[in-house]
């Protein structure tokens, strides 16, 4: 295994399966693996995910297989669950035998879901931050009309509608950008095999086997999620149940324009362990979060 200086601590290479694997991590303290979302890598997390862990917790990002340099799974595991299983070998290889907190964002939140509910063993909670899983794109008099239903024009409209904030932060989007448009000159294949993932992803049944378990649970969301849209997180809290809700002002990709509200939030459910002041005690960092 290599290991060098990457945008969020400390860059590894190694092997998951045989396979390429790419990952970050940072910090000392309880596990946090995070996830990200569709087409990026933890470089477009860098800014919350290094204050995460300079609060006190062991920050552990891969790059999911077909971005950031991990290899593209096998053909026979391209599914939530194939990427759910590459997160557990992914832990067995960083020797992690006890369950950790998981955070999943966008795609990654998919992947988290089926994570704990394949490998139960692997997690002690989730927070899914603007998850997929939900699957329903609106209701209507006619009844619920499903995200495999939604054109494919118009994810992209709202796409670039969620964008539109970060543009007058200018160390944003070129982060983002770049990452996006590496992943997908590197591997347009894998883009677009999850973007459908993504699109037709129905994790209610796990959800509700999730609440049935009495695994913890947090739902952070955006509230001018366009991207995924409110009748999605209604799905998600119905499934759940009693899920701890929690909103904040922003759009599908908030935390990475406000990782101090992302520092936030992630600290707080690990309040178990109160975690350190950020450095410099920047005063927007403690503003609480709203709650839904």
């Amino acid at each position: 295994m290599s290991e060098g200086r990457g945008p969020v601590g400390h860059r590894h290479e190694g092997r998951v399966g045989g396979r390429r694997a790419v990952w970050w991590s940072a910090g000392e303290g309880p596990v946090v693996l995070f996830l990200h979302g569709w087409a990026l890598s933890p470089a477009s997390y860098r800014e919350g995910l290094a204050r995460i862990a300079e609060r006190g917790a062991r920050v552990v990002a891969p790059a999911l297989p077909g971005f950031g340099g991990t290899d593209d799974l096998p053909p026979a595991d391209l599914s939530l669950a194939g990427y759910a299983r590459w997160a557990g070998r992914f832990l067995e290889t960083l020797g992690e035998n006890t369950p950790v907190t998981v955070v999943g964002h966008s795609f990654g939140g998919g992947v988290a879901v089926r994570l704990a509910h394949d490998l139960p063993a692997a997690v002690s909670r989730l927070v899914l931050v603007n998850s997929i899983g939900g699957a329903v794109w609106a209701e209507g008099p006619a009844g619920a009309r499903m995200m495999s239903e939604r054109p494919w024009w118009d994810w992209g409209l709202h796409l670039q509608e969620d964008l539109g904030p970060a543009w007058g932060l200018g160390r944003v989007v070129p982060v983002v950008l770049s990452d996006a448009a590496t992943n997908a000159l590197r591997n347009p294949l894998a883009v677009w095999r999850v973007a459908e993932l993504a699109r037709t992803a129905d994790l209610r049944v796990e959800l509700d086997e999730l609440r049935r378990r009495g695994l913890p649970v947090v739902i952070v969301w955006g509230r001018q999620d366009r991207v995924l849209p409110e009748a999605s997180l209604t799905a998600l809290r119905l499934a759940l149940g009693d899920a701890e809700v929690r909103t904040v002002e922003g759009t599908h990709s908030w935390l990475i324009t406000d990782p101090d509200a992302f520092t936030e939030i992630i600290t707080n459910v690990l309040g178990e362990r109160p975690l350190r002041p950020l450095l410099g005690g920047d005063d927007a960092a403690t503003r609480p979060p709203g709650r839904a």
